[in-house]
């Protein structure tokens, strides 16, 4: 569980310091009075509070009680991807019709589900989601590991399709290219491209929230696949690649729901070495 109060998510910052540089609030309780009044003025809900504010690079979150249960409000200043954000919340309400578990954002009294308002110190994208309660997986939990696998399959049948130019995202990790062994894999898609443990949330086996489609990439299934197979058990620092025993059982519960195809099938271990090689960056 993420500290009360104000913190950092990753950076050893001071985080009063980023929250007044990067946002323009002189502490805790200013930023958690204007979200609030953010809600009422655009959402029309009345907040009871703030108890949480996790700071992550240009971005926060924050986590509100209000007159429509526990609400997480998501912001950021990073005005170049104000666009791919706003493609990214109207994705999930897609997703969220479609069966896939997700916390659907809000809408505005205008319908809106990302709204750019004007903040102390620069402008800001924000969008208002249900907090959804549940633990972060576990990559010690089988039967959580396999539902995991069984949630991505589903998750990129729903994506099967979905065309919106603004969820390109030039990602900042490695990406394999000239792998040697995969052969070629066809045309693209939207993927996760951060299906982890921290942003799995499981109630006992069962999957009951995927979060943070900010990464959103276009990209192979079978490299997202792979991908998600390494970096299962990340949370927030500790790149590390999870264990064979792991990767089998993901990739298990993948296949229950969308088996790989011949190609797939190929490129599946050479990605996965690909991935081992590049952990921890």
């Amino acid at each position: 569980m993420l500290p009360m109060g104000l913190s950092m998510l990753w950076e050893k910052t001071e985080p009063e310091q980023a929250l007044r540089e990067r946002f323009g609030f002189d502490r805790f309780e200013a930023a958690g009075e204007w979200v609030g009044e953010v809600l009422g003025a655009v959402w029309g809900i009345e907040a009871a509070g703030c108890g949480r504010l996790v700071i992550s690079d240009q971005n926060a979150i924050v986590w509100v009680d209000s007159d429509r249960g526990p609400l997480v409000v998501k912001w950021s200043r990073a005005q170049g991807q104000f666009d791919r954000l706003e493609a990214s919340a109207q994705l999930l309400r897609v997703l969220d019709e479609r069966g896939v578990p997700v916390a659907a954002p809000i809408p505005a009294f205008d319908a809106r589900v990302r709204v750019i308002v004007d903040g102390p110190a620069c402008e800001l994208s924000l969008a208002v989601l249900p907090e959804v309660t549940g633990d972060w997986l576990d990559v010690e939990d089988e039967d959580a590991v396999r539902a995991a696998g069984a949630c991505l399959a589903e998750l990129h049948n729903a994506l099967a399709g979905y065309e919106d130019d603004r969820l390109i995202h030039n990602d900042i990790r490695p990406r394999p290219t000239g792998v040697p062994g995969v052969p070629p894999l066809g045309g693209k898609q939207p993927v996760h491209n951060d299906f982890r443990a921290a942003n799995i949330l499981t109630q006992g086996p069962k999957i009951v929230a995927v979060l943070d489609f900010d990464e959103l990439a276009w990209g192979h299934q079978v490299e997202d696949l792979a991908q998600a197979a390494i970096y299962l058990g990340t949370r927030f620092t500790n790149w590390q690649p999870t264990s064979p025993a792991v990767r089998r059982t993901f990739r298990e519960g993948y296949e229950t729901v969308r088996p790989l195809s011949a190609a797939e099938h190929q490129a599946f271990e050479p990605l996965l070495r690909w991935y081992e090689q590049h952990s921890g960056f």
